[in-house]
């Protein structure tokens, strides 16, 4: 099992940045693929970015391609997103997930482990 904590939300203008960050307990984090999925009010929960076991696969949604960078540090059981240009429309609840196989998932059914989120807010 394992447990996530986000961080790095906050209130930002657009065309900013911010970088958020998971943090995951236990001693198998390597074991997990990770994801950061975005939930907007009165919208469904969507998948944001994911990478792999080894951090050495990434996959983005079409609409954060370019601006958003996920990675990971397997040493210090870390995953971050690194959000650039951002727009209004990027205004969520961010989490971070853990899915123990070795997908690339793109839908939240497949991660069995969530954090609490972290808000983002992006001004116009």
């Amino acid at each position: 099992q394992v447990q996530l904590v986000e961080s790095g939300g906050g209130l930002v203008q657009a065309g900013g940045s911010l970088r958020l960050s998971c943090a995951a307990s236990g001693r198998t984090f390597s074991s997990y693929a990770m994801g950061w999925f975005r939930q907007a009010p009165g919208k469904e929960r969507e998948f944001v970015a994911a990478i792999s076991r080894s951090g050495g696969s990434t996959s983005y949604a079409d609409s954060v391609k370019g601006r958003f960078t996920i990675s990971r540090d397997n040493a210090k059981n870390t995953v971050a997103l690194q959000m650039n240009s951002l727009k209004p429309e990027d205004t969520a609840v961010y989490y971070c997930a853990a899915d123990p196989s070795i997908r690339l998932g793109v839908s939240a059914s497949v991660y069995d482990y969530w954090g609490q989120g972290t808000q983002v807010t992006v001004s116009s």
